[in-house]
């Protein structure tokens, strides 16, 4: 029974519906664990000494024909030798994905585009569009405050215009949190914010009218809009990004645009309440994956999945930068999953169709049908 599930997991073809590129250069050490930890590389502190260094080691390592457990400075000396684009197809090809959903919106390192991503992995992929840029290449180019709503809309539009744009994302939780006011501001306040955030330089959008803006024009274009919620650098505001806070937002927004929570830990029993009472909200537990590990994946996954409808919850990695997040966040969701199944068929709480029914939908199957991807597309079934 056990088996079965864990069978099935292994080789069931998951969509990654929200991820990053992979680097496309050789990293020198310092530059590899910069890329494994969501802080700093402080003096004297490895980020190979934490869980996420230490499921590098043990999970990554034989990927690079190395033992489990392989020291960093081997795993570091054998990643350097066989070069990033041996690196990138070997852990990407290991995902066992048949599609990625990657935000490109985000790329300080040079980085693949889907198609390189694809190519590299031997699946599909698809892009998310982050609104955020649009707003500032709006503002970089030059608007008038008047003016800026009608040209952000278009430009918007016209993003999600590209070929295979399936998605939009914002990440209103760095730039302002979510203590909003709920409702759709009014064409004079965004007047008056552009004219404000203009005379300061126009970059990084930040201001709480405009966010709110943001987030109203990303309903009006029709696309499922995900959102970073909980986890990520030190430029965010942990109790600020806890998505509880968006409750009124939902509540004006019912029958609009699927909202995906992305992420979500430590507020992955928030998440879970929110797509247990909203129609269109869904959760992943993407990125807390890979840094805990295969070890604490089924506890996060078990605290997502306590009230959330089976069809409400979705895969993702979040992975950037190095290929190893983007094979370490499916083979975590696969393990925790695959436990947790494994525990409620055994005591007869779900039985195995049940189960195996489970793990297509929170694997694949509702990311497919929340994005509009055509399993005849994707070829791995």
């Amino acid at each position: 029974m056990g088996s079965a599930l864990r069978e099935e997991l292994d080789r069931l073809p998951l969509v990654d519906h929200h991820c990053h590129g992979a680097v496309t250069a050789d990293l020198d050490p310092e530059e590899f664990e910069s890329l494994i930890t969501e802080g700093e590389a402080w003096p004297g502190i490895s980020p190979f000494d934490s869980p996420v260094g230490v499921a590098v080691r043990r999970h990554c390592a034989p990927l690079l024909d190395l033992p489990r457990h392989a020291s960093p400075a081997d795993y570091l000396a054998r990643r350097a030798e066989l070069g990033w684009r041996e690196v990138n197809r070997r852990f990407l090809s290991a995902a066992g994905a048949e599609a990625f959903c990657v935000d490109t919106g985000f790329a300080p390192h040079p980085v693949t585009g889907p198609a390189e991503l694809a190519d590299a992995a031997g699946a599909a992929a698809y892009e998310v569009v982050r609104l955020e840029g649009v707003a500032e290449a709006v503002a970089a180019r030059g608007v008038e405050a008047g003016e800026y709503a009608r040209v952000f809309r278009a430009a918007a539009e016209d993003a999600v215009r590209r070929p295979g744009v399936v998605a939009v994302k914002s990440v209103a939780a760095y730039r302002t949190g979510f203590g909003l006011a709920p409702a759709r501001p009014a064409d004079t306040e965004v007047t008056e914010a552009v004219r404000r955030w203009l005379a300061s330089g126009g970059r990084r959008l930040a201001d709480p009218v405009l966010v709110r803006h943001l987030l109203w024009t990303a309903v009006d274009l029709g696309l499922p809009l995900q959102l970073h919620t909980g986890l990520g650098d030190n430029d965010i505001r942990l109790h600020r990004s806890d998505p509880a806070l968006l409750t009124d937002w939902l509540h004006l927004t019912s029958g609009t645009v699927p909202v995906l929570f992305l992420h979500c830990w430590p507020y992955q029993r928030q998440a879970a309440y929110l797509a247990a009472v909203f129609e269109q909200v869904y959760l992943d537990v993407g990125l807390a994956l890979h840094y805990t590990g295969p070890a604490r994946s089924r506890a996060i996954l078990e605290e997502a999945l306590e009230i959330t409808p089976f069809r409400k919850l979705l895969y993702s990695s979040d992975a950037y930068g190095v290929a190893e997040f983007h094979h370490l966040g499916a083979l975590s969701f696969r393990q925790g999953l695959a436990t947790l199944l494994q525990d409620r068929v055994a005591a007869d709480e779900l039985s195995l169709p049940d189960a195996l029914r489970i793990a297509a939908w929170t694997g694949r199957d509702n990311a497919r049908r929340l994005y509009g991807l055509p399993a005849s597309d994707l070829g791995r079934d």
